[in-house]
């Protein structure tokens, strides 16, 4: 099997492509794609770690580094839940509201210009197969 002909391969690529220009265009604000990314998933109710976790891909204490390193910058503040201690909710700060405005800014833009390039049924097609891609991924279990 050639590697270049493989789906994975071509998914892999597409999203490091992605991801690295967000990268390039993150890094002219002072943060990254992951930041951007936290940023944009915590709510103004806050966002239970778990859930952090479960949206990036990551176990909770993978992302402990990645919430120290946004609290050591001032983006966001952690509450520990007084009847659980092991609830711990997310909060952004002023500034880390700033921060997500434009990480939200950025992905709008990035998403029109793929909207403008390729057609309506095009997109529509990817997006049906990328779900059905992801719902096998998770169905499959090799023997």
């Amino acid at each position: 099997m050639n590697e270049d002909n493989t789906i994975d391969y071509y998914l892999k690529t597409a999203w490091q492509s992605a991801a690295n220009k967000y990268n390039q265009i993150a890094s002219r604000f002072g943060i990254t794609q992951v930041t951007g990314y936290v940023l944009i998933n915590i709510h103004k109710e806050g966002t239970a770690v778990s859930q952090i976790a479960n949206l990036l891909g990551v176990k909770t204490t993978s992302l402990s580094r990645i919430l120290n390193n946004l609290e050591t910058s001032g983006f966001i503040y952690r509450e520990t839940n007084s009847a659980d201690k092991r609830s711990v909710k997310v909060f952004l700060t002023d500034l880390g509201n700033e921060k997500r405005e434009i990480a939200k800014d950025v992905v709008r833009k990035f998403n029109a210009y793929l909207d403008e390039r390729i057609p309506s049924e095009e997109r529509v097609a990817l997006i049906k197969t990328l779900k059905r891609i992801n719902q096998l991924a998770v169905e499959y279990n090799p023997e």
